[in-house]
């Protein structure tokens, strides 16, 4: 008589546990394969800026263009490949600084002059102008803390020429670039708070909120104190005679 052939189960656990390796590998080799991107966008910003600054001779004065163009052409490459918007701006925006670095160039200068070239080159390509800004500001101050700059000082440049130049497109822009920055004010030690408007911070809130309860307080009437309205339930009618 011939042996029937049980087919080989496997456990749950076994299963989840094989599961559970696979994943890991697959996203490891994925976030590999995401910072060898980022670092090559940085690397080819930080590459295009310093030559081009280099061949016009004048590293102050063209940062703006250069990076509206670096910005314009790292979002068009970027829908082609579908790869995020948001961090490929920030890369572009980290490298550009390098570049002015590589360059002898002023940082935080070029902190505000960046800014202003990657809110151009993002309304240029018709993208969300506030996402690409926060994101701009985020590789900027990136750039300087590891060249060992003030990132304080980066960063109120930054927010104030993406401020400046979202002004020239519109009102409504200008808000929502103030809006998405508010968080790089808060967060980024020693940064100027005048470099947002003031009734976008925390602290602008907090006092207007406060200058508010004052005025309501200031004009309203007053509350009745308790031998007030005691009086009123003994004798009524007698406070419509005084």
């Amino acid at each position: 008589m011939e042996k029937e052939n049980t087919p080989k189960t496997t456990g749950l656990g076994e299963l989840l546990g094989d599961a559970g390796s696979f994943v890991k590998e697959g996203v490891v080799n994925s976030l590999k394969g995401l910072n060898e991107i980022e670092n090559q966008i940085v690397t080819v910003a930080r590459n295009t800026a310093s030559d081009t600054l280099k061949a016009t001779g004048a590293v102050a004065g063209d940062v703006v263009e250069v990076s509206r163009d670096v910005v314009k052409g790292t979002l068009k490459a970027t829908e082609e490949v579908g790869y995020g918007i948001l961090m490929s701006t920030k890369n572009a925006a980290k490298g550009i600084v390098l570049g002015v670095a590589d360059l002898g160039g002023d940082v935080i200068t070029a902190a505000g002059q960046v800014a202003r070239g990657a809110v151009k080159g993002a309304a240029d390509v018709g993208t969300d102008v506030a996402l690409v800004a926060r994101r701009a500001v985020d590789g900027i101050i990136e750039a300087v803390r590891d060249i060992g700059g003030n990132a304080g000082n980066a960063a109120t440049s930054a927010v104030q020429g993406a401020i400046e130049a979202a002004g020239a497109i519109g009102s409504t822009t200008t808000r929502s670039v103030s809006i998405f920055l508010v968080g790089v004010v808060e967060g980024v030690k020693d940064v100027a708070s005048a470099a947002v408007p003031s009734f976008l911070t925390s602290s602008g809130a907090e006092t207007a909120s406060e200058a508010k309860t004052e005025e309501t307080a200031e004009s309203g009437p007053k509350p009745k104190t308790a031998k007030e309205t005691s009086r009123a339930k003994d004798y009524p009618g007698k406070e419509a005679d005084q």
